[in-house]
This record gives structure tokens, C-alpha cells and sequence, in this order.
């Protein structure tokens, strides 16, 4: 009997490339182009790339089955190798036997009980973000919050990385980091080789060499001072191998700290944003998140340990980042050959899953489209799929600072709740940008209103 002839998996047409590749190029449009994609062809679609194996997987056992029932066999996209070029070798970055020892050595720091004690820092820094507000709505001046929350969450790393506020020069990294993302975006579909001087290429490497003065400058000082400080650089600096006994060379530091900085201000920074933005255009959540931080602080400063009781709170996080997922995307690479959804992977394939899309999959949420933070209660959230939700990656290689972001953000969010009542300005455009994180294209303008 003849071979049976494998199925081919569902998705446009090869002479389609250009349509579909101009409309992933477009920032404005590839999140709608991915939500038809996966609306017409299904949850497992072969995009036409040619001369590549693309994949979009769009359904919770797919994703499960990549980042864990199968993840020796996938590793990090290729095209994440220009993440190094910025970040280095790190917990980010790496893979294998490398990536193990760096998790088994930040892991301490990101315990529970290690993050509850960073909670005085995250009041501290969301209290002088408020204060200000105090003197802008005095004068009643709107607040760009996701540039408001970007300063909150620099400050909060920076204290946490270093033990010291937020300094000049890290809004200066700032800076830099946004340029070389737009490098690498602009990179993951029209790749130019670094050694040509266009004037992209240009900005990328000056805004490189800002990263590497900024943070080489903090190492020295650090080694130098000998301060004995309690914060994650001590930690990392302190740290020894197992086998060897040796610690951190001063390039390896540097990894971590960029790794470190970038990804702990970047991401939470977006999440409170969106959440302060769908909170304006919703007053039925906001008032039931008010009544739930009034009740529960009566006034007061939150601590870790009114983490439980604000469960509300938590559930309005937890619903902001299905809606607005910073990373809004994961991709991999298949090491070998495999069979999804009946289809063949064959090795080199790529895979790729936006959380964007399976967190609306309307097989797995009601009514997906609404802000409905009470689907993430208990009682409703029991028995759903563990991989309909994973805003922070799943399996090994799971975000080893979800604690301190999801903490971060429900302190944050409390703390906003208790002083203030924030209201969309009419007209001002609120466009999702998806570059590396799912930023506001424009940023979100808010009127402010105490509410005592």
C-alpha cells in the first residue's frame, strides 16, 4: 500500500506572502492580522514564508504541549539572538546547562517570602508617584500614566537592584533600551547586518555602548565601595558556582543587571497602565475595586500581608494582562522533528503563539472581548485550562519574577484606587504597540480626581 499522504495544515495560500508579511510589518496592524488569521484558518495555521516552516499555534494543549509536555525538544526563536547583542548571556537569553545554573542562583531572590519583603519599597515608590499627582491635580493637569507608571516601576527595580532610587542615568537606559527595540524589531523582519552603517544600525550600537557605560560604571563602584548592601546586585555579586567556587565575572554582572533592569520595569510598567486605562472605562469594576480597598485598608498603606485579603484587586491584574499581555507573544524552535494537532513539525520549524489571540480564545472565555475581572475567582476559574492564561510563559522556563510583578502591580493598584478617580481624556488616542512589549503607541492621558 501506497504511504498515506500527510495532511497539510490549513492557512493562505504561498502567493499570499506579501499581504500577509506587509500587515505583520505593520505595528498598527499585525494584532488584528493574527486574530483574522486565526479566525479563518483555525487554531493550528502554516503561514507562507517561503523557504521557512512557520507555524501559529492558537490553541491552550498546543501552547502546553510546547512549553511543557515537550519543551526539551523546542528551544528560543533564532531571531532571539539579537536579544544577546543588547542583553548578553543570561537567565533570559541562554539555554541548557547555562540557563539551569542561572536560575538555581536568582531563584532565592524571587521566594515568596523574599518578595513580600520588597513590599515596603513598592508603597514607598507608588507613594511618591502619587504626591505628585497630588500637586497635578491641583492644577488640574491630566497624567500620561504609562510614562507616570514607567518612573514607578524604574524606581522599584532600581531599589530593589541596588538599593538606591531611580537615578538620572537609568532614564537615560531608558532611552537607549527603546532603541535598540526598535532595532530588533525592525531586524525580526528586515534584517540588516550590523556592519552596514545605515543610520538604524548606527543609533543601535551608540545606544549600546550608553547600556554598557551606565552599568560597568555601577559594577565598579559597587565592588569598589564594599557597602555590604542587601539588594539583588549584592546577591549576584555574592553568588559563587557550585563546582567551581568562582563568582560573576564583571561581563556577566553586567548580563544579569541589563537582563534584570529591563525586564522588571518594562513589563509591570505596561500591565499598570492598561489597567488604570480599562478601569476608566469601566465604572462598575472600579467602584467594586474601591469598595474592596476601602474596606480592606480602611485608609491605610498596603502591606504583603493584605495581599489575600485584596483578592479583587488581584483579579482586576489578573484580567488587565489577559486583555493586554506585555509580551503578547512567544516563539520557538523545534529541535527535532514533531506532530501537533495531527500536523507534522518537522526540526527547524518555528512556532509561535500570541497570547493576544488564546487569551480571547471563545472556547475558553466568555464573552472574551470584556473586562470581567470576576472570571478569575475561584469559582469560576476552577477547572479552566492552565494554559488558556500564561501571560508570564508556562512550564520550566515560567517568568521567575511573576510574584514580584503580580505583588508590585496589586500594591500599586490598591494604593491608585484609595487616592484617586482616573478618567480618559476625550479624543486622545489609546493605539496598542506591540514592539517587544505591548505598549501604548501614543501613551494613555488621564484626568485625575480625588476621591477624598
Amino acid at each position: 500500500m501506497p504511504p498515506k499522504t500527510q495532511p497539510k495544515p490549513p492557512g493562505p495560500r504561498a502567493h499570499k506572502f506579501l499581504a500577509v508579511a506587509w500587515r505583520l510589518l505593520n505595528r498598527e496592524r499585525e494584532l488584528q492580522c493574527i486574530s483574522e488569521l486565526v479566525r479563518q484558518f483555525g487554531d493550528f495555521v502554516k503561514l507562507p514564508f517561503p523557504g521557512m516552516k512557520v507555524y501559529l499555534l492558537n490553541h491552550p494543549d498546543y501552547v502546553k504541549h510546547v512549553l511543557q509536555d515537550n519543551h526539551q525538544n523546542y528551544t528560543r526563536n533564532p531571531t532571539f539572538e539579537r536579544f544577546k547583542l543588547v542583553l548578553g548571556e543570561n537567565l533570559l537569553t541562554s539555554e541548557g546547562e547555562f540557563w539551569r545554573k542561572r536560575r538555581r542562583l536568582e531563584q532565592p531572590a524571587f521566594h515568596y517570602k523574599k518578595v513580600s519583603d520588597y513590599s515596603r519599597i513598592f508603597t514607598e515608590c507608588t507613594g511618591s508617584v502619587l504626591g505628585r499627582w497630588e500637586e497635578m491635580c491641583d492644577r488640574h493637569k491630566p497624567v500620561e500614566v504609562h510614562g507616570e507608571m514607567m518612573r514607578l516601576t524604574m524606581d522599584v527595580v532600581s531599589r530593589a537592584l541596588f538599593g538606591t532610587p531611580v537615578g538620572p542615568e537609568w532614564e537615560i537606559a531608558v532611552q537607549a533600551f527603546t532603541t535598540t527595540q526598535e532595532w530588533g524589531y525592525r531586524q525580526r523582519w528586515l534584517p540588516i547586518p550590523l556592519a552596514i552603517p545605515t543610520p538604524r544600525n548606527l543609533r543601535f550600537k551608540r545606544a549600546c555602548r550608553t547600556l554598557d557605560q551606565i552599568t560597568y560604571d555601577i559594577i565598579r563602584q559597587r565592588r569598589q565601595s564594599n557597602s555590604g548592601q542587601d539588594d539583588l546586585l549584592a546577591m549576584l555579586m555574592n553568588a559563587r558556582d557550585e563546582e567551581t567556587g568562582k563568582g560573576l565575572s564583571d561581563r556577566e554582572l553586567r548580563d544579569e543587571v541589563l537582563m534584570l533592569f529591563s525586564a522588571g520595569h518594562e513589563t509591570t510598567s505596561n500591565n499598570l497602565a492598561w489597567t488604570c486605562y480599562l478601569l476608566s472605562k469601566s465604572p462598575a469594576v472600579r467602584e467594586k475595586l474601591e469598595d474592596e480597598v476601602d474596606r480592606v485598608l480602611q485608609g491605610r498603606t498596603p502591606t504583603a500581608e493584605d495581599s489575600s485579603r485584596l483578592s479583587y484587586t488581584k483579579m482586576v491584574i489578573q484580567e488587565s494582562l489577559r486583555l493586554y499581555p506585555p509580551s503578547r507573544v512567544l516563539l520557538r524552535r523545534a529541535v527535532g522533528d514533531d506532530r501537533i494537532a495531527g500536523y507534522e513539525v518537522p526540526a527547524g520549524s518555528i512556532v509561535m503563539f500570541f497570547q493576544w489571540t488564546v487569551h480571547r480564545h471563545p472556547n475558553f472565555w466568555d464573552n472574551p472581548e470584556a473586562f470581567d475581572p470576576e472570571r478569575f475567582s475561584p469559582e469560576r476559574s476552577t477547572g479552566s485550562h492552565p494554559y488558556a492564561y500564561f501571560p508570564f510563559g508556562g512550564g520550566p522556563r515560567m517568568c521567575i519574577g511573576y510574584q514580584f510583578a503580580l505583588l508590585e502591580a496589586q500594591m500599586a493598584l490598591a494604593m491608585i484606587a484609595q487616592r484617586f478617580r482616573l478618567s480618559l481624556v476625550p479624543g486622545h488616542p489609546v493605539i496598542p504597540d506591540p514592539v517587544v512589549t505591548l505598549k501604548p503607541r501614543d501613551g494613555i492621558l488621564l484626568s485625575l480626581r480625588r476621591r477624598f
